[in-house]
């Protein structure tokens, strides 16, 4: 995984995704790159298409405020990713590069999850590992090879797509928030190593990476098929924890009086 020049491998990424009759530009009869023209980019952000060649370049890494949202205004990106792009504009050493070393869940948010004992509760760290789990939140991930890493179930376990029946959706959001979670901290070794395997390892993954999407890991419906008690349908919530920054409680709950309650509360008991 290359670190250099993040803001302009980003640029070009979202520059290729996006198409002319996306936004309402011509189609013209050749076009020999896939996505926009750079020129086209730079006429849209009201910028000279030399200074946008120096920033996918890398020859330009500090772009102003203005510039970078004229930027997102023209790749068409949503909060997340321009939020993003701020952020490989202007880097910034922040809690996530300081606080590298053994992620460790506090006593206090520990108990905490034990008192849940209806609600599936996992604690994430930086890289979606699942540092931990109430009773319920191991139960509802129990079984499979990854287990206590959410990233690597999805792409490397031999029961993801069946686990996952919206796999491609839950692929995609995968990737999206691992990026979003690790913001500009490309070098982390530990980081390093799991896109490394992954991308040996898994097609799908190398694609998804390429898309360089972020989606932070907020709020969301999804749906499981367990071994031991079928389909689930899951709402779920992801609140950052203060006193750890990088790591992501998220808590699961089903639609009152609706079957996914019934066999959550069949897999409490099945595993209590």
């Amino acid at each position: 995984m290359e670190t250099e020049n993040l803001l302009g491998r980003f640029l070009r990424a979202r520059r290729e995704r996006l198409q002319p009759e996306d936004i309402g530009m011509p189609v013209g009869a050749r076009r020999r790159v896939s996505g926009l023209r750079r020129e086209e980019v730079a006429q849209l952000a009201g910028v000279s298409t030399d200074y946008y060649i120096r920033l996918e370049q890398g020859r330009e890494r500090h772009p102003s405020d203005q510039v970078v949202d004229a930027l997102a205004r023209a790749l068409e990106l949503d909060d997340d990713a321009a939020a993003h792009l701020h952020r490989l504009a202007h880097p910034a050493v922040d809690a996530r590069r300081t606080a590298r070393g053994p992620e460790e869940v506090g006593d206090a948010l520990l108990r905490m999850m034990a008192a849940w004992p209806h609600t599936p509760a996992l604690v994430l760290g930086r890289r979606l590992t699942v540092l931990a789990a109430n009773a319920l939140g191991e139960a509802l991930f129990a079984g499979h090879a990854y287990s206590d890493d959410l990233v690597r179930l999805v792409f490397l376990d031999p029961d993801a797509r069946t686990f996952y029946p919206d796999w491609d959706r839950a692929a995609l959001n995968t990737v999206g928030a691992l990026r979003a979670n690790i913001g500009t901290d490309y070098d982390d070794p530990d980081l390093i190593d799991l896109v490394g395997e992954l991308s040996l390892k898994s097609a799908e993954f190398r694609e998804l990476w390429a898309r360089h999407d972020i989606r932070q890991k907020t709020h969301e419906t999804k749906r499981f098929h367990h071994p031991l008690v079928g389909e689930l349908i899951l709402h779920y919530e992801s609140l950052t924890v203060n006193s750890a920054p990088g790591q992501q409680l998220v808590v699961y709950q089903a639609e009152p009086g609706s079957p996914s309650e019934e066999r959550l509360s069949l897999l409490g008991s099945l595993t209590a």
